[in-house]
């Protein structure tokens, strides 16, 4: 259902009210945030409210509701929903969010995209909770910024995906992810440009981050952006990044300027298996952090991995070739003593040099695994 001007207001709501009663098992409904009036032809801001018996729908299997209005639901029951997708949903109280997940006894997949106009959502600091006994799959995508600060509360013992796409809430915290199999991070903990400089006087910052990498310790799949890599590599400076003793596979964008952090990262990574390693040319985080030059691309020290778990690494989206991109493979090949193979996925980029000698230079390299493969392209690791 799809309401799209101002005339579809009048009765919309009554007419939702009777879809819902003829019991149906999925519904996406949208509305909008204003309209635009008749007489002035100004645009007003506009939230339609969902009528409250979708909150006791027996037959809802999957819901998706987009730029609507939820109110106190009161009494919560929806026994058959496994899916949820809130976009842009406002929320008269944080509250409400949390009431609504708690009624549904067997969700499994939830996504969230934070309202951030805070002319509908107000100015007043909120905590977002999403806490579930059945919730497998979370997600929080898009890029959203906003003025309002919101906390967002994760408490979910048998979630086992979990991506966060971009930073709509100032803080997040994470409790009781004991199942967790997959996390994609593409946030930087609110951390903007020039914000970061001195984490000894900004304590609560550096504690979120500690208690949210605790939180997720035991995750066996992660994907981090560039934005995340680089706020690890500021909290490294003033912190422990903890242990992820289960992690096998990681896929992790690297600003060029934080490659010196790559052996301090895998260090935390044990038991790691297959590395996937995308080198941005450019840094584009928007943070600042002042670094020494003449550090940036060294790569130092062998992290335990290495020796022992380390059999499959591909270095991604290769759009140049040069000093740098030779130093990474070769820091792999010297050093991973149990590799079985180096993949690299080379674009179509306009190079200087051909994929050819490209990869005579790096099979000339001396491979302390003796099995080692050069592989072009994309080869999964078995």
């Amino acid at each position: 259902v799809e309401c799209g001007s101002v005339e579809d207001i009048d009765g919309l709501r009554d007419r939702i009210t009777t879809v819902i009663h003829r019991g149906p098992q999925h519904l996406d409904f949208e509305s909008f945030t204003e309209y635009r009036d008749h007489d002035d032809t100004f645009l007003y801001p506009f939230i339609d409210y969902v009528p409250l018996n979708l909150y006791t729908s027996r037959t809802l299997v999957s819901l998706k509701l987009t730029f609507l209005g939820l109110e106190d639901p009161g009494f919560v029951s929806l026994p058959c929903l496994k899916s949820m997708t809130l976009v842009k949903v406002h929320f008269l109280y944080a509250a409400h969010l949390e009431k609504l997940v708690s009624g549904c006894p067997v969700l499994e997949e939830l996504t969230l995209v934070r309202n951030m106009d805070p002319i509908l959502v107000g100015t007043d600091e909120k905590i977002m909770r999403v806490r579930s006994g059945s919730l497998k799959r979370f997600r929080v995508p898009l890029l959203c910024r906003s003025s309002v600060k919101c906390t967002l509360e994760i408490d979910a013992p048998v979630l086992e995906h979990m991506t966060l796409g971009e930073d709509q809430y100032d803080s997040v915290m994470v409790k009781n992810l004991t199942s967790l199999f997959m996390v994609d991070l593409g946030i930087k903990f609110a951390v903007k440009f020039g914000e970061f400089v001195d984490p000894g006087e900004d304590f609560s910052k550096r504690n979120e981050i500690r208690y949210f990498l605790s939180g997720i310790s035991s995750v066996k799949h992660m994907i981090i952006s560039e934005k995340t890599v680089k706020v690890l590599e500021l909290y490294s400076n003033v912190g422990m990044i903890p242990k992820f003793n289960n992690l096998s596979r990681l896929e992790a964008m690297f600003p060029c300027d934080s490659l010196h952090f790559l052996p301090a990262f895998l260090e935390c990574c044990p038991s790691l298996k297959h590395l996937i390693l995308v080198k941005e040319l450019l840094t584009n985080t928007e943070i600042y952090y002042p670094i020494e030059t003449e550090n940036v691309y060294q790569l130092a020290n062998v992290p335990g991995c290495f020796l022992s778990t380390l059999e499959c690494v591909q270095l991604k989206r290769i759009h140049v070739w040069g000093e740098q991109e030779m130093e990474v493979a070769t820091y792999f090949l010297e050093n991973a003593a149990v590799l079985k193979k180096l993949t690299l996925s080379l674009t179509n980029y306009p190079r200087y040099v051909s994929d050819e000698e490209i990869f005579e230079e790096v099979n000339r390299v001396a491979k302390r695994s003796p099995t080692c493969q050069i592989l072009p392209d994309w080869d999964l690791c078995e």
